[in-house]
């Protein structure tokens, strides 16, 4: 038990009512070495081997649901002191979570991959005279955009070599039309690109995974061997950075947002 989360928040996430994630024993078998070596830390390893590995997964789950219902908790002490405030008109909060969490899919635990437990994280704004309460969008933007939007929410220059773009159109529409898809790195030249319907993984390797994140949510079946969709990775790839670390290479072959 993390010590720093008071046990009213484990109680909030009963043990009896702790539903496992989806999960497919044979889920690594379509994916390349690299995102093997990536998902395989030892932790669900170590789970498995344990007496009993169904309670021990349900209790990791209830720490980590706990953990987050502490945090929210103390976000809103935040919000409710700025509501309260002479500065709740004049205001913008943006609030973001830097990754997401695996806890047992792809035989993973934690962060550290590009799939889309990890991918997707809390993106949350409030512009005042402009958002909604309680507005969604579930358009695929990535933390390149936050700079670029604050930029041109506050009247200010966005330099040269800022490479996001910014969501304002989003903000003040959240069916606005929009062609860009998110970008992830982890480590050197591996990338994930994720549009509204597709996330296409590159290794530095070359190696390469596709998913169809309408038909697949979950990310079971890797479609990037498939020839029917070459032209769906060749479109994504263009989204590809051109630079890595100073790098060129190659350039040819995501999130829910709430107001």
């Amino acid at each position: 038990m993390p010590w720093n989360v008071p046990q009213k928040y484990f109680d909030q996430f009963p043990l009896d009512q702790i539903v496992l994630p989806p999960y497919k024993p044979d889920d690594l078998n379509d994916i390349p070495l690299p995102g093997k070596r990536i998902a395989d830390n030892g932790d669900h390893k170590a789970l498995m081997k344990t007496g009993n590995p169904v309670a021990l997964w349900k209790e990791a789950i209830q720490a980590y649901l706990a953990s987050i219902a502490f945090a929210d908790a103390q976000i809103g002490r935040v919000l409710d002191a700025l509501e309260k405030s002479s500065y709740r008109e004049n205001t913008i909060v943006v609030l973001w979570g830097d990754h997401g969490w695996h806890l047992g899919e792809k035989d993973h635990w934690r962060k550290f991959s590009l799939w889309e437990e990890a991918t997707r994280s809390p993106l949350i704004w409030y512009v005042p005279g402009m958002t909604k309460p309680g507005s969604i969008c579930d358009r695929s933007v990535d933390f390149m955009s936050i700079y670029p939007t604050l930029a041109d929410l506050c009247g200010l220059p966005i330099p040269n070599h800022i490479e996001g773009p910014s969501i304002r159109s989003l903000l003040e529409n959240p069916a606005s039309s929009w062609k860009n898809p998110a970008l992830t790195t982890f480590n050197f030249n591996n990338h994930s690109v994720r549009s509204d319907e597709w996330r296409y993984i590159r290794y530095n390797d070359g190696s390469e995974e596709l998913y169809n994140e309408k038909t697949d949510p979950y990310e079971w079946t890797n479609l990037a061997d498939n020839p029917k969709y070459k032209s769906v990775k060749k479109k994504l790839n263009k989204f590809l950075p051109k630079y890595n670390n100073g790098i060129t290479i190659g350039n040819d072959t995501g999130q829910r947002m709430e107001n």
